[in-house]
């Protein structure tokens, strides 16, 4: 069995990894209009915004969503 997923344009990408690329690509501010959550929009960090995430399914379907509208659509 291969642990191969070309269909997942997620696959082998942590929610860090995908998390500092829309930050690099937006910035804090731009991320929070995009993606409304207190985390992104008051004092955000890093740290604080993974720890939300991983807790939150919807925040984290809403990150995903983006990255991969950012990055896999054309």
């Amino acid at each position: 069995m291969s642990d191969e997923q070309p269909n997942n344009p997620l696959h082998g990408i942590t929610l860090e990894q995908m998390l500092m690329a829309l930050v690099e690509r937006y910035g804090w501010a731009d991320l929070g209009r995009r993606i409304r959550i207190n985390c992104f929009a008051l004092n955000p960090s890093v740290h604080s915004s993974l720890k939300f995430l991983r807790r939150t399914a919807w925040a984290r379907a809403k990150v995903e969503e983006l990255y991969v509208e950012t990055w896999h659509r054309g």
